[in-house]
């Protein structure tokens, strides 16, 4: 059955990407309710109701489930038994079951080596005698703990057990995943949608590359060859009807002696995505709505080359004599490149590492699309580490 506008739809997170998925929302013609516990929410700000609430509020999940008639997450670290609670009285897509799966990385590990994906080798790690009897083979290693831990935050690379002890001292004792450290030849991610009969449509592949464990630009299309594009799309999908998946998914690759090796996924838009915007069809937030709405998916299709560049707090701090200073960035020099996008996420305050928001460069060629985008990223004070 169709959801359709002027229908009230719920948002679990009130961030960019929730921010996003409201305007596309507003743009198909719904209403959308943000529940999120800052008062500040770039999402919150555009919702037609904000509900200042954390996410394990009985009183304001009743309040969403009674004001809406489907409900959605932009973020995979809300409780998973909030969703589950939804579900009871209102429509929730994706699944509780889904997103608890991508909510901790021993299950994620397990669910990929249970249908037979490549992964590295990993060990789950609950506690000191566990790291002792790791294997040789994982050093070097990446120790991670298994919640919570995003754009580099919570993991170490450890080149023996010494180094992974004393790392997981720092994490607290916290359950952790010891992974191999891979020789990585590049990473590439697949967004894609599933829609409640099991029928994908994905994005094409992008092409990422961080600085400190953060993205930082993305390139469309990827330079990887076609036969490996279309092989990250394949195993994109068989994670999402593994999941039983309906929404927007992301999954990132690492490309280990030209072979693809799943790194992790995400249950909702992704940051690798945002250049679906401004150079596809349909972008990654209107799939949301619609995979959320059971509307017919879109056209995934790009009509351009893309070049996305991250903006981090970072930008707004200057040094001064007396310290670091705060100040905007100047973005006229943004302006000045043409085919150029530039998304502001209305976040309060900036913080160093913190998501601020993004440019996108389009272009009917992609090398052009890449040399403007890196141009207009050193234009606005983008300095890489030497």
């Amino acid at each position: 059955m169709m959801i359709l506008p002027p229908a009230t739809l719920g948002m679990l997170g009130g961030g960019q990407l929730g921010r996003f998925f409201v305007s596309a929302a507003h743009e198909l013609g719904y209403l959308v309710w943000v529940l999120d516990p800052d008062p500040h929410s770039p999402a919150g700000l555009l919702a037609d109701r904000h509900l200042v609430a954390g996410y394990e509020d009985y009183a304001a999940l009743d309040e969403l489930a009674n004001g809406c008639t489907a409900i959605s997450t932009e973020f995979e670290n809300v409780p998973a038994g909030s969703l589950d609670y939804l579900a009871k009285f209102v429509l929730v897509r994706p699944s509780a079951a889904a997103v608890s799966v991508c909510q901790n990385r021993i299950a994620e590990k397990n669910f990929l080596r249970q249908h037979r994906l490549p992964i590295a080798d990993f060990a789950a790690v609950h506690d000191e005698h566990e790291l002792r009897q790791a294997s040789a083979a994982l050093f070097p290693g990446i120790l991670k703990v298994a919640r919570f831990g995003y754009d580099g935050k919570g993991q170490e690379v450890v080149g023996n057990a010494d180094e992974a002890l004393a790392a997981f001292q720092r994490f607290k004792g916290e359950t952790c995943v010891l992974e191999q450290k891979l020789e990585l030849g590049g990473e590439l991610s697949v967004v894609l949608a599933r829609d409640e009969n099991g029928r994908t449509e994905s994005f094409p592949v992008a092409e990422n590359s961080h600085r400190k464990g953060i993205l930082d630009v993305s390139l469309v299309p990827a330079s990887a060859s076609d036969a490996l594009a279309k092989r990250a799309a394949e195993l994109a999908a068989t994670i999402a009807d593994g999941l039983a998946y309906v929404g927007t998914l992301a999954v990132e690759f690492f490309v280990v002696g030209g072979e693809l090796v799943v790194n992790e996924m995400a249950p909702r838009p992704h940051n690798s995505g945002h250049y679906t915007l401004d150079a596809c069809l349909t972008s990654q937030y209107e799939q949301q709505v619609r995979a959320l709405c059971g509307l017919p998916l879109g056209d995934p299709r790009a009509h351009s080359a893309a070049a996305m560049v991250n903006l981090l707090g970072d930008l707004w701090y200057e040094d001064s004599p007396g310290g670091q200073r705060y100040r905007e960035p100047d973005w006229a020099q943004l302006y000045r490149f043409p085919g150029l996008k530039l998304h502001l996420y209305g976040k309060h305050h900036a913080r160093h590492g913190r998501k601020m928001g993004h440019f996108t460069v389009v272009n009917a060629d992609p090398q052009r699309a890449r040399e403007l985008a890196m141009a207009a990223r050193t234009a606005i004070g983008i300095v890489d580490a030497s």
